[in-house]
């Protein structure tokens, strides 16, 4: 059984449009509210949300039978708070279950769930469950929202699009490294498997992990000689060659014993889940140690397209944007198309793609969603010849600095009073990727692909209705503010 939202309001409950906020607070937790209590009480936006909160409903699911579940609109208030917040699991549990305001627009202020409490494992679970898709659907309801309070419904829309890396949970990656972290589910998960089905060889199996980190460390301190003398170089050299080595053998040791049990597992029931995790592993434990052979004893270059960055976040990828201070960051390159007002009108995650792969597709599915668009700015990382022509077509003024040396129609182009004016004001693009990134997009805790794009979907659509909570306060101030002087000029 899953409701929307509750549809009968208990005795001494406070409506959703009754929610009052302090207008001198500077904190978020207003701001969203406030941008969610819009969405609520306009009648239009609301029945919009609702029917796409409503596909978050599995088919197979009867929405009227069963146990009751968290309402489909208390998810979508603990979803926007947590990604605008960016803040983990925990604090989200303790602002539901403590925040008197934030339980007010959860509907639990009255006298009769007044000792209702959120639990932890509750909330994982059907946040969980707000996907991409309806992330996206929603975010256009709250733009469309934003327009309109700002009294801009109907203004063409200028538009800049930049990209910036949103950063995996992962430690900084090496062979020996990653080959540890291999090790160490290996040993864990055939530790489990002895234990549970009462297998041989693994009875040590803490021994086992700590003996392989103690090679790993002494080979971590190992450092190449500055010496002028060649003979302590190759010492040196050969010490650490040695040190690799001597933790390459004990990792095939425990390899071959994990193989081992493994082909004993094939036959037992209820050994599946053990059994990926093994298989999973030992592949990666394999391709690090022949990595590392390559590197230390045959003294090769691995070439970048052969490494792997994570075991736990495949996905992740190697990113050097040349930023001062940033040589490298491992994450994700997320491009987000902007317009005149601050809301973020469209988003993509570029999986093994670069700027210029991604210009015409962010123009095309923007103006999908916003037909209004009709200027956009780009940095060079997006230029491209074939760029230039195919967004000409479809936008009336195309904002896109060319790479190199410039011909004589080019200056003519760059020459442009609008060019240079929206090239002057695309910086504000990065003011927009900023307060994401301070809004829990600087970084993904969620496990996986397809999390993070969840992820990402839901902190876009979250720092909007933020964007649209404080444009709302802010009209409610200056209304307070002219009521103020009106009433002083009368006295």
């Amino acid at each position: 059984m899953r409701q929307i939202i509750a549809q009968q309001l208990q005795l001494g409950q406070i409506s959703i449009k009754d929610i009052e906020f302090d207008l001198q607070s500077r904190d978020d937790i207003p701001q969203i509210l406030a941008g969610l209590q819009e969405l609520y009480c306009d009648p239009a936006k609301r029945e919009a949300l609702f029917a796409c909160l409503k596909k978050l409903i599995p088919k197979d699911v009867d929405a009227h039978n069963g146990r009751p579940g968290m309402t489909l609109w208390n998810i979508w208030v603990l979803g926007s708070i947590r990604l605008n917040l960016g803040c983990n699991y925990d604090r989200v549990m303790e602002l539901a279950n403590e925040h008197c305001t934030v339980r007010r627009m959860l509907g639990h202020d009255s006298s009769f769930d007044a000792n209702y409490r959120y639990r932890l494992q509750t909330i994982k679970d059907n946040l969980s469950l707000i996907t991409r898709e309806v992330s996206d659907e929603i975010n256009q309801i709250v733009v469309k929202a934003g327009h309109e309070a700002l009294g801009k419904g109907d203004v063409a829309l200028n538009t800049s699009c930049d990209s910036f890396v949103a950063k995996t949970n992962v430690h900084y990656p090496t062979d020996i490294n990653l080959l540890l972290d291999a090790m160490r589910k290996i040993i864990n998960a055939c530790g489990k498997a002895a234990k549970s089905f009462d297998l041989p060889d693994w009875r040590q199996h803490d021994y086992n992990y700590r003996s392989l980190k103690n090679l790993y460390l002494k080979t971590t301190r190992l450092k190449h000689s500055s010496s002028k003398d060649e003979t302590k170089k190759v010492a040196q050299q050969e010490k650490i060659m040695q040190a690799h080595q001597a933790l390459i053998e004990r990792a095939e040791l425990y390899l071959a014993r994990a193989e081992q049990t493994l082909d004993a597992l094939i036959t037992l029931s209820g050994s599946e889940d053990l059994r990926s995790t093994i298989d999973y592993f030992c592949f990666h434990a394999r391709y690090q140690i022949k990595l590392t052979r390559r590197r230390v004893i045959d003294g090769e270059v691995i070439p970048h397209s052969d490494k792997i960055f994570s075991l736990f976040q495949p996905h992740t990828e190697w990113i050097s944007k040349g930023k001062a201070g940033v040589p490298v960051e491992l994450g994700q390159r997320v491009a987000v198309m902007k317009d005149q007002f601050g809301f973020l009108l469209h988003h993509k995650v570029m999986i093994k793609e670069t700027d210029e792969k991604v210009a015409v597709e962010m123009v095309e599915e923007t103006i999908k969603r916003f037909p209004r668009v009709r200027m956009c700015s780009f940095d060079k990382g997006f230029w491209s010849v074939d760029n230039r022509k195919d967004l000409s077509e479809i936008l009336d003024k195309v904002v896109m600095q060319k790479k190199g040396k410039l011909s004589q129609k080019d200056r003519e182009i760059e020459a442009d009073p609008e060019f240079i004016q929206a090239r002057k004001q695309h910086s504000a693009v990065e003011s927009a990727i900023n307060a994401l990134q301070v809004h829990g997009l600087d970084m993904c805790p969620d496990h996986g692909v397809e999390a993070f794009e969840r992820y990402v979907a839901l902190s876009i659509v979250s720092r909007n209705i933020q964007k649209l909570g404080a444009i709302i306060l802010e009209q409610k101030r200056r209304t307070i503010k002219k009521l103020a002087r009106r009433q002083k000029a009368a006295a």
